[in-house]
């Protein structure tokens, strides 16, 4: 669990914030005494989780800027003076990513790039986390889970620009930030490889949970185009505690802790995409329904799934929550939405919650 006295008015500037995990990650982070800042392009989608929360006005700075602009980065960096960076902008939607391959590369590779040429130029920060992928892996289909030390890969631009980008990170981390220093004077780099996540406040297109939602509010059939297809499922909230941990340990001991972290369920989470589906259908209740058209317009893996051990061993993390109770609490945060609930409210009794805190 993360130490929340470590996190007191700790300066954390978070890329990406407008979107869905970088919304909730700076929730996190505010629920722990931070002062976070914001740095990213405006939010993705209408309604979205940064909007409902009203999470700009909650936050040190929210700054509305393209990672792709290494200037105005820079610039947002020495303003905020952070001591902890996550970097969560990108552009990580699969389709998207075949259908604008130039816009997906110049964003995940070169934004990384801009983001490291920032820190350092920028003094004050002492630990970068940078939120990848599970799918950065070379991926063989294989029933075994993947570990941190199988090699990278990409057969389709979404998975290739975050297996680069983590290899920016490499180079960065033995040519210039001195994050494996032996007497830890560098900077400590990290890269967080993290399940598929799926959570309240998620509009995203092309994305299962939000479709299903979109698709029950409407009384209309959530379409299938991969049933069989298995991924390592959870709760956006469910890897937060690690990604602090490890953020903490990166300040203490960069040479031991910057290198990559798998973030995701047991094996048992690890669903076919029928089977998630009919979980969140059955949750949602009434009249939803499912139907199933198979597509075979792009390549995408078939069977992905996380040996998260090293983060179980070395940072005492564990999911907090089952896959059942990450659908429950799903349901549950849409639900509010159209009820006109206070969002921030309910989305920060979740947080509470699997920091072991009463709601």
């Amino acid at each position: 669990m993360a130490d929340r006295s470590f996190w007191h008015r700790r300066k954390v500037l978070v890329t990406g914030h407008t979107g869905f995990m970088g919304g909730w990650l700076s929730g996190y982070l505010l629920r722990h005494g931070a002062d976070v800042t914001g740095y990213a392009l405006s939010p993705p989608t209408t309604p979205s989780f940064f909007e409902a929360t009203s999470l700009g006005e909650r936050l040190t700075a929210s700054v509305i800027g393209d990672i792709r602009d290494r200037e105005a980065l820079s610039g947002a960096l020495a303003a905020a003076r952070p001591g902890i960076v996550f970097h969560l902008a990108a552009q990580p939607l699969v389709r998207r990513a075949h259908a604008e391959p130039h816009l997906t590369f110049e964003t995940n590779v070169m934004g990384t790039v801009n983001l490291l040429e920032a820190v350092r130029s920028c003094g004050s920060v002492r630990a970068v986390v940078v939120v990848t992928t599970d799918k950065v892996y070379r991926n063989t289909n294989q029933i075994r889970p993947y570990r941190e030390n199988d090699p990278l890969g990409g057969r389709e631009p979404y998975s290739a620009s975050k297996a680069a980008a983590e290899i920016v990170l490499e180079a960065y981390r033995h040519a210039y930030l001195g994050s494996l220093k032996a007497d830890d004077s560098g900077i400590g780099l990290a890269a967080i490889r993290a399940g598929n996540i799926f959570g309240g406040g998620d509009w995203g297109g092309d994305r299962l949970v939000p479709d299903a939602i979109r698709s029950f509010s409407a009384g209309a059939a959530l379409v299938l185009r991969n049933p069989g297809f298995t991924r390592p499922w959870q709760h956006v909230l469910t890897p937060l505690p690690g990604y602090l941990t490890l953020a903490e340990r990166l300040c203490d001991s960069p040479s031991a802790y910057s290198e990559g972290w798998n973030f995701g369920p047991p094996v048992d989470d690890c669903r076919p995409v029928s089977e998630l589906a009919g979980m969140v259908r059955r949750t949602w209740g009434g009249e939803a329904r499912i139907e199933i058209k198979p597509d075979s317009g792009i390549f995408e893996e078939q069977l992905l799934t996380l040996d998260s051990s090293k983060a179980a061993h070395r940072l005492d993390w564990q999911p907090a929550w089952t896959l059942e109770t990450a659908i429950a609490r799903t349901v549950e945060w849409y639900k509010a939405f159209d009820q006109g609930v206070d969002m921030w409210a309910l989305s920060q009794a979740q947080c509470a919650e699997v920091m072991g805190e009463p709601r």
